[in-house]
């Protein structure tokens, strides 16, 4: 009896564990991916939605940084796939069909990597979406915060910020 209890106390203790990974999966990419960004300091327009799709902006905001070399990169996963990464203050944006999506922000980071922000969204035709990224921490706790925007906080972002142009690491 011992060891029955015992072993469904192990099983439960297992599946809940997955969960975490299982909700991950479902918004993020393989752990395996990587981006070289490089950011684009001319463009600085909102692109309409492509007909019959809905368009989401993801928004990096780290605020006033001083970043020596370069500051983190974030990987933004979209149901299952990365779709890019912003770097330092910057912004991009994808098509996305109507319907609901589940989304993801990663640091790229090995002593980042562990913070995942996951959000989801119900897209509708011709709609702009709009999702910001921010770090928060020092030395002895970080956090992610990824979550929507308002349109004019989003607008003032994209006019001000680099649009981030990542292509996945061979």
């Amino acid at each position: 009896m011992k060891r029955t209890l015992v072993l469904m106390f192990l099983a439960v203790s297992a599946v809940a564990q997955d969960k975490p990974a299982v909700v991950a999966a479902a918004a993020c990419g393989r752990n395996d991916i990587s981006f070289d960004v490089k950011r684009d300091q001319t463009q600085h327009a909102l692109a309409q939605p492509e007909p019959g799709k809905a368009r989401i902006y993801f928004v990096q905001d780290l605020g006033q940084t001083h970043c020596i070399v370069h500051c983190v990169t974030v990987k933004i996963g979209l149901d299952g796939a990365w779709v890019g990464a912003n770097q330092d203050n910057s912004y991009f944006s994808v098509s996305v069909e109507p319907g609901e999506h589940h989304v993801c922000a990663n640091p790229q980071s090995r002593e980042l990597r562990h913070l995942v922000g996951l959000a989801h969204f119900t897209a509708e035709v011709g709609k702009t979406y709009y999702l910001r990224t921010r770090l928060f921490g020092d030395q002895s706790q970080q956090l992610i915060d990824f979550g929507p925007i308002d349109s004019d906080q989003a607008g003032y972002f994209v006019a001000s910020y680099p649009l981030s142009v990542s292509q996945p690491k061979p």
